[in-house]
């Protein structure tokens, strides 16, 4: 496995392989690596011919009050983990090299990008769209690999592949939990016992809400209802039904829908979420 700190490294490899005939499966991450992210690569390995993964503390996607300086950084595991998993290149630049002296050039993906997270991190998909088309730039995927835990993250980079004309399959794989149904997060580190114990309330509660549209229910209103009653032990930031490409709300759950939620656990926020497609939409498509 090959590590490149440099983009235009990381791209004269990459086209390397093209040129060969080989197609590039990628996965961007921000390090500090769990099952979830090894998820993605161990996909990116399978169903390409060679696989890069990024590690890379993005600055732009983190407000001055929120944290850049304490957010986990494990680089020599992250390699031995990647490596394990079947990636065969990693692209870790370093921040001045991302963002050097005078950058000034950003990329914002509308509406899709509204609501839910950026309310309160208004600045976050600014950032996260500028870094990932840095990274497309860089590794030149063919293919690029997103969690579910991170829903609106995957439709902004979705909306920003095609309007862009990337020529970039996104593809979406689903959440990976601990075994007591905790999304995986990097962030799950800064739980101590107590508040790891309170953070499950957030999948409890998505759990029941599941059953209760499995089961007919239909009402934004009531499903919304029920998982805030099941969080009131943490600091709801949202709990909202969503277009599930889209990201807007609906008044009706007569699509596939995203039910998705964030809270302050301690010191960790954390969000979580679940898709719904009912069966008598589906039925009529």
């Amino acid at each position: 496995m090959q590590v490149f700190r440099h983009a235009d490294e990381m791209r004269a490899w990459s086209l390397s392989r093209k040129c060969a005939g080989k197609r590039v499966g990628f996965v961007p991450t921000m390090g500090a690596l769990h099952e979830g992210h090894l998820s993605l690569m161990r996909a990116a390995v399978r169903e390409n011919d060679v696989a890069v993964a990024s590690i890379f503390v993005n600055p732009a996607q983190f407000a001055p009050n929120e944290d850049l300086d304490a957010y986990p950084r494990t680089f020599d595991s992250d390699l031995e983990m990647s490596q394990e998993a079947g990636i065969h290149a990693i692209y870790a630049p370093t921040a001045s090299a991302m963002y050097p002296e005078g950058y000034s050039t950003y990329v914002n993906v509308d509406r899709v990008s509204e609501g839910l997270c950026s309310r309160t991190r208004p600045h976050f998909f600014r950032g996260v769209a500028t870094v990932v088309v840095k990274l497309f730039n860089a590794v030149l995927p063919d293919r690029a690999y997103f969690g579910q835990k991170d829903a609106q993250q995957y439709a902004v980079i979705k909306r920003m592949a095609q309007d862009l004309d990337m020529g970039i399959e996104i593809i979406e794989m689903p959440i990976i939990r601990e075994p007591d149904g905790l999304a995986m997060s990097s962030r799950n580190q800064y739980l101590g016992p107590e508040d790891r114990q309170r953070a499950l309330c957030l999948s409890e509660s998505l759990f029941r809400a599941l059953d209760a549209l499995e089961a007919g229910e239909r009402s934004v209103d009531k499903i919304v209802r029920m998982v805030r009653d099941g969080m009131k032990d943490v600091d709801i930031d949202y709990v909202e039904i969503v277009d599930a490409e889209t990201m807007q709300p609906v008044n009706e759950i007569n699509r596939t829908v995203l039910l998705a939620v964030a809270a302050q656990v301690g010191p960790a926020r954390l969000i979580d979420n679940i898709k719904f497609a009912p069966p008598e939409a589906t039925a009529a498509q």
